[in-house]
């Protein structure tokens, strides 16, 4: 099973990220959205679930949750805008894979039981950090992560 992260597309879908999930099995979109064609966008592509973020609090964003809970396969997901509203008890909780957003900076990294991924920013270049996606390739219990810097 392979899923697309994205985040912080602040109302930008570059055509490069569109092909970088394009084959995708679930799309999980860490916050930022930016506005509402972002989200049809991404689920013309496959199934999709995504978190408000910081920035997205006009009408259109009513309806979509601060935090998503979802087992993808047999993986337990937890995704949030930003890594300081972590809970701690999570891997008790049964999930092995965190997805936020928020920083702009992609990273991938080990605490403790959790797998943490950040994909990075899609939409508009922030400072010099590189736009990115990301992807979780699921194959049973085993989970790996991978960046994808997009070349815009």
């Amino acid at each position: 099973m392979r899923i697309g992260l994205i985040s912080d597309t602040h109302g930008l879908l570059r055509p490069e990220a569109l092909a970088a999930l394009q084959g995708c099995d679930h799309i999980l979109h860490g916050g930022d959205i930016g506005k509402p064609e972002i989200l049809h966008s991404l689920r013309g592509l496959a199934p999709l679930t995504a978190v408000r973020g910081n920035n997205d609090r006009d009408a259109w964003a009513d309806g979509i949750r601060d935090v998503e809970e979802l087992h993808l396969g047999e993986v337990g997901i937890y995704l949030v805008h930003d890594q300081a509203d972590i809970p701690d008890d999570l891997a008790a909780r049964g999930i092995e894979v965190v997805v936020t957003g928020h920083s702009h900076k992609p990273l991938i990294t080990r605490r403790g039981e959790l797998l943490h991924v950040n994909p990075g920013s899609a939409g508009p270049r922030r400072f010099k950090l590189p736009v990115s996606v990301g992807l979780l390739v699921i194959e049973g219990r085993r989970v790996r992560a991978e960046l994808v810097e997009l070349q815009v």
